[in-house]
């Protein structure tokens, strides 16, 4: 199956660039959105383009109108973990892809998830290790945490 991905403003240019040379499709928020446009204002349309949101705000889940936009509009949205430079954050991204793709195929949106680079030991023993991707919010657990029962 063939996905779209968005990246968000805080991921740049280069990241994109990289993810679009290893023949990942990309669709960037410079392209389609003002620079300024809250998160809860262009999350409605990636929503409904069914692309899959990929941000380094790993302060996201806190953000209740945010979450509430990921929920309400179907998103599914990936999280970049790291403190790397963003080209290695792109280039573990493209090691990890394989595994992203099987994680995307069995979980249901509207969700948030976590993709991790491989740790430094699996790096240095190889630099094109994969990584891993973690669910971290789904709608049941959302909807668990808004309603007081989780």
């Amino acid at each position: 199956m063939s996905r779209t991905f968005f990246t968000d403003r805080d991921l740049g240019k280069r990241f994109p660039a990289i993810l679009l040379e290893a023949g990942i499709l990309v669709e960037q928020h410079c392209d389609h959105f003002a620079a300024n446009a809250r998160d809860d204002e262009w999350l409605p349309a990636v929503g409904a383009k069914g692309w899959i949101v990929l941000t380094h705000d790993k302060r996201i889940r806190y953000k209740v109108n945010e979450c509430a936009a990921v929920m309400a509009h179907d998103v599914g949205m990936l999280v970049i973990i790291g403190a790397a430079p963003y080209p290695d954050l792109a280039h573990s991204f493209v090691a990890t892809y394989p595994r992203i793709e099987a994680f995307l195929d069995t979980v249901r949106r509207p969700f948030i998830a976590k993709v991790y680079r491989a740790t430094a030991g699996d790096l240095s023993k190889n630099p094109a290790a994969p990584g891993r991707v973690e669910l971290w919010l789904s709608r049941e657990d959302w909807q668990r945490n808004r309603s007081g029962t989780g």
